[in-house]
């Protein structure tokens, strides 16, 4: 679709950019409110709708999903303990350093398949 618009001459010439973009403008104004004026008619449409057979949040699917269980999303994830030596342990995790513990065995040679859980 092209769009012209007409010189004071009577010929037909291109419309610019900014013209272009008004219209674009002015048919997103109309859209916008031929939207709101529908959505008001659907949801009329359905709140008779969830009257007339009694129909519960539950049944549309709009009740929230409980979290209980879940931990929050601040709280980090547990890990598995896969080293202990006492009451110290290690997930042998390769992500962060390792504890001291474990550097000190290491440096002095000691496996660390000893303190394996």
């Amino acid at each position: 679709m092209t769009s012209t618009t007409t010189s004071s001459k009577g010929k037909k010439q291109m419309a610019t950019y900014a013209e272009l973009q008004e219209q674009i403008k002015k048919l997103q104004e109309e859209a916008e409110k031929v939207r709101a004026a529908e959505i008001e008619s659907v949801l009329a449409d359905v709140k008779d709708k969830i009257k007339q057979y009694g129909l519960t949040a539950e049944q549309l699917g709009l009740v929230a999903v409980s979290r209980k269980g879940k931990g929050s999303k601040g709280t980090a994830k547990e890990s598995t303990v896969m080293y202990k030596k006492g009451e110290l342990t290690w997930s042998g995790a390769a992500r962060g350093r390792k504890p001291a513990w474990v550097v000190e065995a290491q440096a002095a040679g000691e496996d660390l398949e000893q303190y394996r859980v």
